[in-house]
């Protein structure tokens, strides 16, 4: 059988939450599935080490898909062409989005309907593009996958799709993220913190992810502990970043907040390691991956109450109005007087990210591609 997958998220050194869901869950099933052959597509020159296996042929063609109008072309025009020229039994698109010209069983990803609920966030183009086709994909696309229980009631309450259409895949957390020592927590914190305790947040810089609150929180945290506590930003500045920028040169104590950019997951994972607490209160999450990858390191959470959030961090997490900087405060103030609370949400850690593995989630996906077909094809 050929499976054609859109694999233009596989960006060497920019995988975000969905590049790394297609690369987890694809090396995996590219592994396990050696009988049949998968060609992905790629909109620009791809690294070599996104070809997981001798059973995948890379394709690239253009327009590189990164604007409506361009997502147009590449859906609606090319990728059909595609599916024809290669043959293709199956299409899996990772991103949310397909093509409507086809009549390949595709199998769409939808991990969040963010833009729905928070659509100024967005270039008004991009709202006008998701808003109107997302719909349309459901309806189309043989079966829906998404990554939390959150996210599949949140489609079949507001595009009308039934619930036995869609399966959940849960995301994962890369296995490099695992609890570090004294010493590695030390040399760490050295680097990046002067020597100094730190909460750490890691995501893309956008409004949704909540940083100007989270910059609110650590400045009242701050007056009211006058404690060496850093707060480390991982992350690139991705859009609509300009408020974040203001207050990141007038804040006070903003000699205490350290900007690190992006990290590739080797350093990532020690910076996550090594912190206190991570603090994510973003205002809307499909998932949330940085929560399950703090987890994993034995790294306690303040999550948001809202969206999936409370469903990835489960009993090793704090929960808060991501709109309330003042009670984001009381949850940091709180966890830094209280080790007893610290150590309880330790504990809890690793039963919590047993609900969560790539290697599980590869299966389900791979399940939910086949269920696209019919049995004589598979």
């Amino acid at each position: 059988m050929r499976i054609a997958v859109n694999t233009r998220l596989l960006l060497k050194g920019k995988l975000e939450g969905i590049g790394w869901y297609t690369n987890e869950t694809l090396k995996r099933i590219v592994r396990d599935h050696p009988e049949h052959e998968f060609i992905f597509f790629f909109d620009r020159p791809y690294d070599p080490s996104f070809v997981f296996a001798g059973n995948v042929t890379p394709v690239v063609f253009g327009p590189q898909a990164r604007h409506p109008l361009l997502f147009y072309t590449w859906f609606e025009l090319r990728i059909p062409a595609m599916l024809r020229k290669y043959k293709a039994d199956l299409f899996l698109s990772t991103d949310g989005l397909m093509s409507l010209r086809t009549k390949v069983p595709t199998c769409i990803v939808m991990h969040d309907l963010a833009f729905e609920h928070y659509p100024e966030h967005l270039k008004k183009s991009h709202q006008f593009y998701y808003r109107k086709f997302s719909p349309l994909y459901a309806r189309q696309a043989k079966r829906v996958v998404t990554v939390s229980e959150f996210s599949k009631k949140d489609i079949v309450e507001r595009y009308h799709i039934s619930p036995d259409k869609i399966d959940v895949t849960y995301n994962g957390a890369h296995d490099k993220y695992k609890p570090l020592d004294w010493e590695e927590r030390e040399q760490i914190k050295s680097k990046y913190s002067q020597g100094c305790e730190y909460f750490v947040f890691a995501g893309a810089l956008h409004p949704r992810k909540n940083v100007v609150n989270l910059l609110r929180a650590f400045i009242a945290f701050k007056k009211r502990q006058r404690s060496n506590m850093k707060l480390v930003i991982v992350g690139r500045m991705a859009w609509n970043y300009e408020e974040i920028a203001e207050m990141r040169e007038q804040m006070p104590f903003k000699e205490d907040v350290i900007w690190v950019g992006y990290l590739d997951v080797g350093e990532l994972c020690k910076v996550i390691g090594a912190a206190y607490c991570l603090v994510y209160a973003s205002l809307f999450e499909g998932f949330g991956i940085p929560i399950l990858e703090a987890l994993q390191c034995n790294v306690p959470a303040i999550v948001s109450k809202t969206s999936s959030m409370p469903e990835v961090g489960g009993e090793a997490a704090l929960l808060v109005d991501p709109l309330d900087h003042e009670d984001i405060a009381a949850r940091m103030e709180q966890i830094y007087k209280d080790e007893t609370l610290r150590a309880r949400l330790i504990a809890a850690a690793p039963a919590q990210v047993a609900k969560f593995q790539w290697e599980k989630s590869a299966k389900m996906l791979w399940e939910s591609m086949m269920r696209c077909l019919p049995a004589v094809t598979k």
